[in-house]
């Protein structure tokens, strides 16, 4: 007999440049042209799907995006040992159709800031962040991460490294040598671009 209702779901799973994280990718939009950052169990809060992932011992953050789970594991932990168990858990809290982010106590915790240009955005912040946008974040979203701007002051842009890039071995080469290489070129206000961590 089929069962008929909510869609079967597919997870499968991708290597990311940093070796203690996974991208797991579904066959379904899980937070729609949106990224959450959570990197630890106090900030999970208004994800109820991160909050259970949360719940396996080995798992140190999460990071939801449009159609992917990133997840840091403990270094101790194999991902060949935990990959299925994970997979499907995904499987089945999607399939059963239960909450990703809870967005009124999303807004509740957390100020509003990211890539979005705001009407009181100078001209060289609004340039930044259509560039970051624009050419960065569909990058690196493939790497299963995300780049948040934070601020920008006399040619430094303060830029947020978040998912597989928070951590991340090759991320301080893509920052330095892509990004601050593009953003040098395309704006000649920035002089430098620099990663806070979280």
């Amino acid at each position: 007999m089929i069962k008929t209702g909510n869609p079967v779901i597919s997870i499968y799973t991708e290597m990311t440049p940093n070796p203690e994280t996974m991208k797991f990718v579904a066959n379904k939009l899980l937070y729609p042209g949106k990224s959450l950052d959570l990197p630890d169990m106090e900030s999970a809060k208004p994800s109820p799907l991160a909050v259970e992932l949360f719940g396996f011992p080995f798992i140190r953050s999460v990071f939801i995006a449009s159609n992917f789970v990133t997840l840091t594991k403990t270094s101790e932990t194999e991902w060949n040992d935990v990959i299925p168990s994970i997979r499907q858990f995904l499987k089945d809290y999607l399939e059963e159709g239960k909450s990703v982010v809870n967005e009124e106590e999303l807004a509740a915790s957390k100020p509003l800031g990211g890539n979005e240009v705001s009407a009181d955005d100078d001209d060289v912040v609004k340039r930044i962040k259509e560039l970051l946008e624009n050419y960065v974040k569909p990058a690196v979203e493939m790497d299963g991460g995300a780049i948040q701007f934070k601020s920008y002051d006399e040619g430094v842009v303060n830029l947020m490294l978040q998912g597989s890039c928070s951590g991340c071995p090759s991320s301080m080469i893509t920052l330095k040598a892509g990004i601050e290489g593009m953003m040098k070129r395309m704006i000649p206000e920035v002089k430098e671009v620099v990663a806070e961590a979280e």
